[in-house]
């Protein structure tokens, strides 16, 4: 039971956020049939899976916001901002019920105080009375073969449901089914019941029910969108002689045929258990090679072989740890809706790139950092609607959340066209609080100006509004971000807007690294950071400073050994140089040595060691020693 509370639980959140996006569609286009139709059909979803595990209440409420929607589809309500805060409670409290469920196995909240706020709205609300003509007949085309249908010794007609014409076939058809179902025992549909409720069909449908009631058709026909019911009664003896043709005339179905599963679902904590033996695996063959040495051909051909199978298990299980951006950004619209309203602000927020994947592990840890970034871009970027227009612009505000895939980092990007940062404010409010004195505020730039505000509690707002709270998280989106061998800046135009980008791994754990040497100590330099490998070049100074030369580039010198302390003295001759690419930073790094590659499971550094410069975490060698990799961004 709790691996389908589980699916059932997961499968809820989806349709909650679904709901909530489609209803925000719906909000800033009224007339947007698509979104009515998707919201019908999620929250008839909700409502049914509600009711099929045994929550009634969280049933009823699911349908109190149902029939809410039904009547401003039926044009008897309009689509205003106050109603659908009333509609986006009840999806809260949905949510809620959900949460309750995870947590508990049960619905313990009273949802009957928003039930009867959702009915209240409906209050004057008349249902429109349409008069339906039912008929009785029979038929010669027959859509089902009798003697296929197991109506447990009832009886069996098929009836032909003629639809009224309407905007959205889909939605009235459900409602229609909903209907039937709750009557009928429903054995089969031409066309099936997903391609009826998704509108494929043309004027009517045809239905196997088995029932022992008369008058099927006045039952049928009682629902207002149906014009016309056909009933024949089918002799489930028979060998129903004209079922093939009559199914072809009706769009070969193809119930009883079944495609292939393309996807399973994988519980995330057996994925993080075969992401560790893989990185078992990987140690495990690292050790096995240094054992071996490199006299017997035959078994290094055949660690070769395990080589490219561990690579290949290692590139799978880190693609199926990959996912979809939307998993996370798709609560941020409503998000942005509710700040926004309550700041009595006009924000258009859109996503771009919300199918770009990143790793589950990192995904999770940056939600709440992204969440941050809007709230600020909507609380301190974006001005009211007033002060926009006075500034010659648009009075609705625009915020765009961006992905893109870079090689193997991403790149989030959250855009506000509002006020911009504050430069001379921010320079003031750094003096106050010591973090620089006068002369080294004036030196910075307006880019390193702005990226003052991830400095932990700072804020050029007195008041800390409920919304954002300006300088509590922006501090957290900086540490969460460096954690993950990321980076975060912020660039700003006053008067134009703000820009914060995000750049982080794709993945994590697995990378190729280079071995090098400086005074005794072994450290390791991730493989995609490096340029070019030499021995040493003739120095010269520049500003007091050492430096190289690559193709009339001068790229300053940093010695591994003077970086990170370590005493000793250099071998190898003058040693050796490690030139980084320019697209990482612009240095050459000097090392007593050079001593191969290999790949390695690193761990990212915790505590009071995550802070430290030039260094991004450790990686346990074949034989238990522990090399602490260096990055090369901060050293």
């Amino acid at each position: 039971m709790e691996d389908y509370l589980e699916e059932f639980v997961r499968e809820g959140e989806d349709h909650v956020t679904e709901l909530n996006n489609a209803l925000l569609t719906l909000e800033s286009d009224p007339e947007d049939d698509g979104a009515m139709e998707r919201i019908f059909r999620t929250a008839h979803t909700l409502k049914g899976n509600f009711g099929a595990m045994g929550f009634e209440d969280a049933s009823d409420l699911a349908h109190a916001v149902e029939d809410l929607l039904d009547a401003m589809r039926q044009g008897e309500i309009a689509v205003t901002a106050d109603r659908m805060d009333h509609i986006f409670a009840g999806v809260d409290e949905i949510e809620a019920c959900l949460d309750e469920i995870e947590a508990d196995g049960e619905v313990a909240r009273d949802v009957r105080p928003t039930i009867t706020d959702l009915r209240a709205v409906l209050d004057g609300a008349d249902e429109p009375a349409t008069e339906t003509a039912a008929q009785e007949s029979t038929t010669e085309d027959v859509a089902f073969d009798p003697a296929t249908l197991d109506a447990d010794g009832e009886r069996v007609v098929q009836a032909t449901v003629e639809m009224a014409d309407s905007e959205m076939p889909g939605v009235d058809a459900m409602f229609v089914l909903e209907d039937i179902q709750e009557t009928f025992d429903v054995l089969g549909a031409v066309p099936e019941i997903d391609a009826i409720e998704d509108g494929e069909y043309d004027t009517d449908f045809t239905l196997a029910l088995a029932t022992d009631a008369g008058d099927v058709a006045s039952e049928i026909a009682e629902n207002g969108d149906v014009t016309n019911v056909t009933v024949q009664e089918l002799d489930t003896e028979s060998e129903g002689s004209e079922t093939e043709t009559a199914a072809d005339n009706a769009g070969e179905s193809g119930t009883d045929s079944v495609g292939e599963i393309q996807s399973v679902r994988v519980n995330v904590d057996q994925l993080d258990e075969l992401h560790g033996l893989v990185e078992q695996l990987v140690t495990t063959r690292i050790k096995l090679r240094r054992s071996v040495g490199e006299n017997d051909r035959r078994t290094e051909e055949e660690l070769d072989d395990l080589d490219k199978i561990t690579s290949n298990l290692q590139d799978t299980v880190m693609d199926m740890r990959l996912v979809p951006m939307k998993k996370i950004v798709g609560k941020f619209p409503r998000l942005v809706r509710d700040l926004a309203r309550e700041e009595d602000k006009q924000v258009e927020f859109t996503i771009e790139g919300d199918d770009v994947e990143l790793d589950r592990t990192i995904l999770t840890e940056i939600s709440d950092p992204l969440m941050h970034i809007l709230r600020n871009a909507v609380d301190h970027g974006i001005e009211s609607p007033e002060k926009r227009e006075a500034a010659g612009k648009d009075p609705t505000g625009s915020i765009t959340l961006r992905a893109e895939r870079e090689r193997d980092r991403v790149k989030i990007q959250v855009i506000d066209d509002g006020q911009g940062v504050d430069h001379d404010a921010i320079r003031t409010k750094a003096v106050e609080k010591g973090i620089l004195d006068s002369a080294e505020a004036e030196d910075l730039t307006e880019d390193e100006v702005a990226e003052l505000i991830f400095h932990s509690g700072f804020s050029t707002t007195e008041e800390v509004t409920d919304v954002s709270g300006r300088g509590v998280g922006m501090d957290v989106v900086n540490d969460t971000v460096t954690r993950l061998d990321g980076s975060v800046s912020v660039t700003s135009e006053p008067g134009e807007g703000t820009t914060v980008t995000l750049t982080l791994p794709v993945t994590v754990a697995i990378v190729k690294v280079l071995f090098v040497e400086s005074g005794g100590e072994k450290y390791g330099i991730p493989i995609k950071t490096i340029d070019e490998i030499s021995r040493m070049r003739p120095l010269k100074q520049v500003d007091g400073e050492e430096v190289v030369t690559y193709d009339d580039t001068v790229y300053p010198l940093v010695r591994l050994g003077d970086a990170l302390d370590v005493p000793g003295e250099t071998r190898n001759g003058d040693g050796m140089l490690v030139k980084i690419r320019d697209t990482e930073r612009q240095v050459a790094l000097h090392c007593d040595a050079v001593q191969g590659q290999e790949e390695v499971v690193v761990k990212p550094f915790e505590g009071i060691l995550s802070g430290i410069p030039g260094l991004s975490g450790a990686a346990v060698l074949g034989e238990g020693d522990v090399v602490t990799i260096l990055d090369v961004a901060t050293l």
